[in-house]
């Protein structure tokens, strides 16, 4: 069993990169996507990627219960890709909240912790290949609002502890993906 973190920023690389990992493993394919359609745009998005993917993946949409579905999925035979992470982190602050909502009603102490935990016992029970991909938001400026810093620091905890408990951890930028731990990916 194998588990990849696959990161980098916008239009990276990363997914391209991380679904290379899948086809070249020969396993099954199931694509847990994370996004959820909050808007036009990004419905748009999600049935581009619907269409690109290889007719013999199964997809998954959970924009929560990553860890469950992780859980379900898991196999010697298969390989799971989420995509992505960060998109999960934003499903999770945001679930139940107002479009724009005070850092105090992101509940960021009790359910996104709890999930985190959920989403790390997966992985490290998973039984088969996993690879996941995230978004590292932490390179840029220090963000002004106090909802875009507490993502941002979730975003950096969330890419930090899945990276320890992955076998490989590789950083995709303009196509390029450089392995920080473990043998090339």
């Amino acid at each position: 069993m194998m588990r990849t973190l696959v990161f980098g920023g916008a239009r990276s690389g990363k997914s391209a990169y991380a679904e290379k990992l899948a086809i070249e493993s020969g396993k099954e394919v199931v694509y847990i996507a994370t996004a959820h359609a909050g808007d036009g745009e990004m419905a748009a998005r999600i049935t581009r990627h619907r269409s690109q993917r290889p007719s013999a993946w199964t997809t998954v949409e959970e924009p929560l219960a990553l860890a469950a579905a992780l859980a379900q999925w898991a196999s010697p035979q298969r390989l799971v890709l989420v995509d992505c992470l960060t998109l999960w982190l934003t499903n999770l602050m945001f679930d139940g909240a107002a479009d724009y909502p005070d850092v105090g009603e992101i509940n960021l102490p009790s359910r996104f912790h709890e999930q985190r935990a959920a989403l790390l016992a997966a992985l490290e029970h998973a039984a088969g290949d996993v690879v996941l991909v995230s978004n590292e938001v932490g390179m840029g400026i220090v963000p002004y609002g106090a909802v875009s810093r507490a993502f941002t620091d979730e975003a950096g905890r969330l890419n930090q502890a899945v990276a320890a408990v992955c076998d490989c951890a590789v950083f995709v930028a303009a196509g390029l993906p450089l392995v920080l731990k473990g043998a090339p990916c």
